[in-house]
């Protein structure tokens, strides 16, 4: 089994998240790769590119994949399952189920439509800190990308936040309704769940069978 950790947009591998479980991973002897999904170009970042830097990261086409996505690493993940049939776990936290939707509430239409007409929009970067373009290629790609094509049913855990600010638990919920092998763990934390990382790795242990 080949384990691969996608973080959040805006996130890198040296987010608590990923180090944590990088850390809990190799206490049981096992790699768990943590990918740059940046790529030191944030700016022409697309959800295509992210799931092809991840397959280019599988190690052949027989190796059985669990991917731990993080938010905007998690909905890449489920787009992965969706499409290479050797990804055969999934690992969620909190993912990000209905970005399009979040992006369109968050800007408005005004702002998404300068976002077009200029090619950037600035976006605070986490491991940057500081306010970084994103092409407007990031969201003519990402829009071409429907949800409701998601039919594949694979096993799943998802952990979610009560009070998750960004993308509210009912995204998942609603995921979780129309996926049978996905069971869903509500935890009382907001979207980053970094008070909550013991008992995800708990939780992500026996379901991905490691003693």
């Amino acid at each position: 089994m080949q384990y691969i950790y996608l973080h959040g947009f805006a996130s890198s591998p040296q987010s608590h998240k990923a180090q944590y479980l990088l850390h809990r991973f190799r206490e049981q002897g096992i790699n768990l790769q943590v990918l740059d999904l940046n790529q030191n170009d944030f700016t022409s970042l697309t959800l295509t590119r992210q799931i092809n830097q991840t397959v280019a990261g599988f190690a052949d086409d027989s190796t059985p994949i669990t991917l731990i996505g993080s938010s905007f690493g998690g909905l890449t993940s489920v787009w992965l399952a969706e499409k290479y049939p050797q990804v055969q776990r999934l690992v969620l936290l909190a993912p990000a189920f209905n970005f399009v939707a979040y992006w369109r509430q968050k800007l408005g239409a005004e702002q998404i439509q300068q976002w077009q007409e200029s090619g950037f929009l600035a976006v605070c970067h986490y491991r940057e800190a500081e306010l970084v373009p994103l092409s407007y290629c990031f969201y003519e790609d990402i829009i071409q990308y429907e949800e409701s094509l998601l039919q594949r049913n694979i096993p799943t855990l998802i952990l979610h936040g009560e009070h998750d600010e960004i993308i509210p638990l009912q995204a998942s919920v609603d995921y979780a309704k129309q996926h049978p092998d996905t069971k869903l763990i509500s935890l009382n934390s907001d979207h980053s769940l970094r008070d909550q990382m013991a008992i995800i790795w708990q939780e992500t242990k026996i379901f991905c069978s490691i003693k």
